[in-house]
């Protein structure tokens, strides 16, 4: 077949970038000093026995870490950042990620080197050989483990082109074993780029048999984690490919197939024996350092690279026998990886002219590939310090490899710690569903984004599925109840023929009956849209306000809604109750957009120093929002005799807004454990009464230390579907309450 001929067709085209990809990444555990650690398995994650993202690999210490299967880069890249922040903030807060291949300091005593404690009896068994069989250093080597799948309307397209099979199935596997081999042989140019294990560190190597460091890749070199030299497996076709990895097992060569550490695996079936009638569905290359200077162990570029090189791989003619090709590659790449990693390669010529076709191969095509990363590759081979290993063995060459991997380790530390709310990956998305997003993955659900703009989620666990919009809109609430709660007006009648306080009020569609009723006001009134959330076009009058401040309220209130709520204000303190199921999970203290005077700084100046506390943001991307400077906030300071250039004496609180939301720049205090159970109870049955089972209840309370049953103790104000997470998950100050774990307990109660 002549592949390249075939790959110019117009039809095969639009296919050629489009694939599959999925990485593991193996990482040690380190102390901030950068020692390995002795603590266990975090606990606050969820069971590696099942876990889709976390998991362990052969030592207690030794994180993998695993994405779902993606369909872009970009994808990828978003779900390893997400991961990766997730493990990270999950390990005891001393503890951080090792970035480079060869594991930091070892045990003097081998033994000391502690092998995963799995629950599976049979897992924990293999370990134990593996541990006698290669000895337990070798197996702390971490690296990446890239899986990559053709995109199948490339194969078929180009299975209906070709004329030399007839079956579908019999030449997907073909391809995808030409590019095996191919890539077997060639893989001494992934060492050379992407290599990054020049030396070791104490304890790993404790006898004669080592390299002479330092060299590219000690992970990649025959000093590198192998099997015995007489484990032999041929890839000439797959029906022997199969027979041989058999042969391994029954004559007691490998204790079973999964022992065969190839630096290529053939993935298609639950075993091996299953691409005897399935095709080969996509390859896993087992052979990748860890990039120590990207934060998830390999960059967005490499992943180009090594896309573009299995895609070119297609067309590469082979120039020996199956066996002899991938002979002749083990022998290149032990060459390569044993070369020192500032001195050009033996095979700089034949390097340059493969780069040359590569990019030859990308022009023909006319692939959207940047010129930048031919460029890359170039300097590269001209200049060893450019790559990887280079890199790595100049830094360490300025004080040692485990400083420079310490002051790396701690960097990204540092970055995933930064903003702890946020969940790198899916930091578009709105707050509470990004912390939502954290403790599925966290607790080993699995998590599909139906629709990223619609905050919309697939979650799966233990066999069950659930779908979630915004954070906490579920299956288990009823189509009606927020809908209930959305119309402020039913809300309230229901609420009151349920035997709750509720504040008295009227109901207006348009503004010139609702101007005819101000004569009618006796006191504080707060004025709202029927529909609304976020506190969206309310005002809060404590006394009965001016015609002016009155008029201005009614037209942000209709702005938000064609009809509009005028209600008593009642006495009290405003308390936000978070009820799930049948429980207050959660009481948060809302005070309205304030600041603090100093007697030097005016009120815009304070507003702005207040607004640099990284905890707040916009658009619900952080725990508190920002306080605007609008004509809103600057009636609320008329109101009181202010204005932005007012300067506040010291300590003198002013307000700027009357309405308590997070949303309009308010401070959230937690008081869930402040208050008795009497007022949670109120709560549960509020919710109850309008059939909700998730939903935030807003209460105004005269004194949360007398009984809820003294005369107009309290009255509910408002009944809040969809109500914001974050505030109780990061409150301005207080205990955090992680209602979005409670949220995923609703859904999945075995979690």
């Amino acid at each position: 077949m002549d592949i390249q001929k075939i790959l110019t067709n117009q039809s095969v085209r639009p296919f050629l970038l489009k694939a599959r990809y999925g990485i593991e990444k193996e990482s040690q555990r380190v102390t901030l000093q950068g020692n390995l650690v002795k603590t266990d398995y975090p606990e606050k994650i969820g069971n590696r026995s099942y876990h889709p993202y976390i998991q362990t690999d052969f030592a207690e210490t030794q994180m993998e870490l695993v994405t779902p299967v993606t369909d872009s880069v970009t994808e990828l890249f978003q779900w390893l950042a997400a991961i990766h922040d997730v493990t990270l903030r999950s390990m005891d807060k001393e503890e951080m990620l090792w970035p480079t291949s060869m594991p930091p300091d070892l045990p003097e005593v081998e033994e000391d080197i502690p092998i995963a404690k799995l629950d599976r009896f049979e897992d924990v068994l293999y370990r134990r050989y593996l541990a006698k069989t290669y000895g337990r250093r070798k197996q702390m080597v971490s690296g990446i483990h890239f899986n990559f799948e053709f995109d199948d309307e490339l194969l078929q397209k180009i299975f209906r082109l070709q004329d030399k099979y007839t079956e579908y199935t019999a030449f997907k596997t073909e391809l995808y074993l030409k590019v095996t081999r191919n890539y077997l042989h060639y893989r001494w140019l992934v060492t050379y780029f992407y290599g990054a294990s020049p030396l070791s560190e104490a304890g790993y190597f404790t006898d004669e048999n080592q390299p002479y460091e330092p060299v590219r890749s000690i992970r990649s070199s025959r000093y590198g984690y192998k099997n015995k030299s007489n484990v032999k497996v041929t890839y000439a076709n797959i029906k022997d490919y199969i027979a041989d990895l058999d042969k391994m097992v029954e004559t007691g060569k490998l204790s079973e197939e999964k022992e065969f550490y190839a630096p290529v695996r053939l993935r298609g079936g639950k075993k091996v024996a299953d691409l005897a009638h399935k095709p080969i569905r996509y390859i896993e290359l087992r052979n990748i350092d860890l990039d120590p200077f990207h934060p998830y162990g390999i960059s967005k570029e490499e992943v180009e690279f090594l896309h573009l090189f299995l895609l070119f791989l297609l067309t590469k003619d082979e120039q020996a026998a199956p066996d002899e090709w991938v002979a002749q590659g083990d022998e290149l790449n032990d060459r390569v990886a044993l070369e020192h990693p500032l001195k050009v390669t033996q095979y700089q010529n034949e390097a340059k002219k493969f780069i040359d076709e590569l990019k030859e191969f990308s022009s023909d095509l006319d692939l959207d590939i940047s010129t930048d990363l031919f460029t890359t590759l170039a300097e590269m081979v001209a200049d060893p310090s450019k790559t990887l290993s280079g890199r790595l063995f100049l830094a360490a060459q300025k004080s040692s490899q485990k400083k420079v991997a310490v002051a790396l380790a701690k960097d990204y530390y540092q970055k995933a710690w930064q903003a702890p709310y946020k969940l790198r990956g899916f930091s578009d998305m709105e707050l509470s569903t990004q912390i939502l997003l954290f403790d599925a993955i966290q607790k080993g659900v699995q998590v599909e984004l139906l629709d990223r703009a619609d905050q919309f989620l697939k979650l799966s666990f233990a066999g069950k599925t659930e779908y979630v919009k915004n954070g906490n809109m579920t299956s288990k609430d009823s189509y009606i109840a927020p809908l209930i709660m959305e119309n402020k007006t039913v809300t309230k009648k229901l609420l009151n023929e349920a035997g709750f306080r509720v504040p008295s009020g009227k109901e207006f569609s348009d503004i010139k009956s609702a101007q005819d009723y101000f004569p009618l006001i006796k006191g504080g009134i707060v004025i709202k849209p029927k529909s609304t959330n976020y506190g969206l076009g309310i005002t809060i009058y404590q006394d009965k306000p001016s015609w002016l401040a009155y008029q201005t309220a009614l037209a942000l209130a209709f702005k938000e809604d064609s009809a509009i709520l005028i209600e008593e204000f009642l006495v009290g303190t405003e308390y936000r109750f978070f009820v799930i199921d049948d429980e207050v999970k959660a009481i948060l203290l809302r005070l309205p957009a304030n600041v603090v005077g100093d007697n030097k700084h005016t009120i815009a100046e304070l507003v702005d120093q207040k607004n640099n506390d990284p905890l707040r943001g916009l658009n619900h991307r952080s725990p508190l929002e920002k306080i605007q400077m609008t004509n809103q906030e600057e009636q609320i300071l008329k109101e009181q005799s202010y204005d932005w250039q007012s300067i506040p004496s010291l300590n003198e609180r002013v307000y700027l807004r009357e309405n308590s939301n997070v949303s309009t720049g308010g401070d959230s205090i937690d008081m869930t454990d402040a208050f008795s159970a009497d007022y949670k109870e109120i709560a549960v049955k509020a919710a109850r009464s309008l059939g909700a089972v998730v939903c935030g209840i807003d209460m105004m309370v005269a004194d949360r230390k007398q009984a809820a049953t003294a005369p107009d103790a309290y009255g509910i104000i408002e009944a809040n579907f969809n109500p914001m997470m974050h505030m109780h998950c990061y409150p301005y100050e207080g205990k955090s309450q992680r209602v979005t774990l409670a949220i995923l307990k609703l859904l999945f109660p075995t979690i």
